[in-house]
């Protein structure tokens, strides 16, 4: 049990080693300061205006919501049309099909009666 806690102890004096040593850079510096201002200045804004907050946070879930409905009825819109479709698909050959053995015997009709001479 001794040896795991010295493994977690000295994974966190590690990183806090590690982010201090990366601190000596002023570039790196500006930047935490810079995003840490960020931070706190949003979490103040949240603890000032929790009801705010909250009603933000439900009207995007709302929104979410309401989108996820639309795509789910515009996927179901679509599967019926390509059942539709595949419904169809056979008739539609059928009729061609009927069409085509239709023109042939017109043809056929009508060449014979060029030859007889009628």
């Amino acid at each position: 049990m001794t040896q795991k806690n010295q493994f977690w102890r000295g994974m966190i004096l590690g990183a806090i080693a590690g982010g201090a040593i990366s601190l000596l850079d002023k570039p790196t510096r500006d930047v935490m300061k810079a995003n840490v201002q960020k931070t706190t200045s949003k979490v103040s804004y949240v603890l000032r205006n929790p009801g705010e907050v909250a009603e933000k946070v439900k009207e995007t879930a709302e929104k979410v919501k309401t989108t996820v409905k639309q795509v789910s009825e515009d996927i179901s819109y679509l599967t019926d049309k390509v059942e539709e479709l595949r419904e169809l698909t056979p008739q539609v050959t059928d009729m061609i099909k009927e069409t085509k053995d239709s023109f042939s015997k017109s043809d056929e009709e009508l060449l014979l009666k060029e030859v007889v001479g009628e």
